[in-house]
């Protein structure tokens, strides 16, 4: 799952307007947090974003895949790409993200 250095500097670049994103190496990949709340994954310099049922079908919509982290056949269901488009746009990419931040708030609520 390795992550480029220039890739995560672009990554991070792109959010740059939202203040407090941090970064720590998870699982060979790197992992975006909020108030630490992991919210975004990188992976084989892919982005992906936390999803639920209240935002999948807009990622989906876009043709994303969820991330596939090793090398099997397994996936992690609960975090797909970022569209492409969406991705290129800081703006809209960061509304996407502050989504897949807030479903990490009212997931750790439930706790």
């Amino acid at each position: 799952m390795a992550v480029s250095k220039d890739f995560l500097n672009y990554v991070l670049d792109q959010l740059s307007s939202w203040e407090g994103i941090y970064t720590k190496r998870m699982f060979g990949g790197v992992a975006l947090f909020q108030d630490g709340l992991a919210f975004a994954m990188i992976a084989f310099n892919v982005v992906y974003l936390k999803v639920d049922e209240s935002n999948i079908d807009k990622f989906i919509a876009q043709g994303s895949t969820p991330l596939k982290p090793f090398k099997s056949d397994e996936i992690v269901k609960s975090f797909y790409s970022v569209p492409p488009d969406v991705f290129e746009n800081s703006d809209e990419f960061i509304v996407w993200a502050k989504e897949s931040f807030e479903i990490q708030i009212k997931r750790n609520q439930n706790k």
